[in-house]
């Protein structure tokens, strides 16, 4: 089997892509693709860059080039839901494209000439991230510690669902609108759901992973900055690890 992981800014990607052996190193698209082995397992890493263009475009290379099996997508969100707080963390169940509005054509958020209007992860992908995400929470005694140092002191594990669009949601306003549109969403970022149709359209299994980095408010743009440039990797790479463990 192989892995397929992505990760939209490159310092949730950088410590990944440091971890893996055998690399071999692959220019496509403007893109950079790394293939090799990550804790036993064989994976292809790429940085895809922001927004939904560019990751779907990323995700079609690890398909039709590279034909990995499942995908994991990485990274940080934006809390919508008041119950997130930075350092908890998110695993699809759903994911919208909250920008994506053909009415009166269609109904609002649905994607054309598909009749649906989210992409919905399978049970079994969710369940065996849960459980990843479950066990780094309780074994990274370490990376937990360097947590509480900054103040994320019980981060938690929510499945739920997420918004994705070609938007930065940093204002209470945004949020709220947001909310009022999508009352199931918990939180929101700019790849996800676009990776989610392309796998759809080739039946590729994906799990969309997200670690909240802000509260998608008027300070979103510092908190998620610092906490990108802090935590972020260690989040995705610790995980990860965790999640080879339990399809290998």
């Amino acid at each position: 089997m192989l892995l397929g992981i992505m990760g939209a800014m490159p310092e949730e990607m950088d410590k990944i892509i440091a971890a893996i052996g055998n690399k071999e190193i692959i220019e496509r698209g403007s893109r950079i693709y790394y293939r090799g082995d990550l804790f036993g397992q064989n994976v292809v890493a790429v940085f895809s860059r922001w927004g939904k263009v560019a990751a779907a475009t990323t995700v079609v290379n690890l398909i039709l080039e590279f034909n990995v099996d499942r995908i994991v997508f990485t990274g940080v969100a934006g809390a919508i839901s008041p119950d997130l707080h930075v350092g908890d963390i998110v695993i699809a169940q759903r994911l919208f494209q909250h920008d994506m509005d053909a009415r009166p054509l269609m109904r609002r958020f649905e994607i054309p000439l598909t009749g649906k209007t989210s992409y919905e992860v399978p049970h079994q992908n969710v369940e065996i991230m849960s459980r990843a995400v479950h066990n780094f929470l309780k074994n990274d005694k370490d990376f937990r510690k360097i947590l509480s140092e900054q103040s994320i002191l019980h981060p938690k594990l929510l499945v739920g669902d997420i918004a994705s669009g070609d938007l930065f949601i940093s204002s209470t306003a945004m949020k709220n609108a947001l909310l009022k549109n999508l009352p199931s969403v918990v939180c929101a970022e700019m790849e996800g759901a676009a990776v989610a149709q392309v796998c759809d359209d080739y039946g590729i299994p994906l799990v969309v992973v997200r670690v909240i980095s802000d509260s998608a408010d008027e300070e979103a743009h510092v908190s998620a900055i610092g906490f990108v440039n802090q935590h972020a990797g260690d989040y995705s790479l610790s995980i990860l690890k965790e999640y080879i463990e339990l399809i290998k």
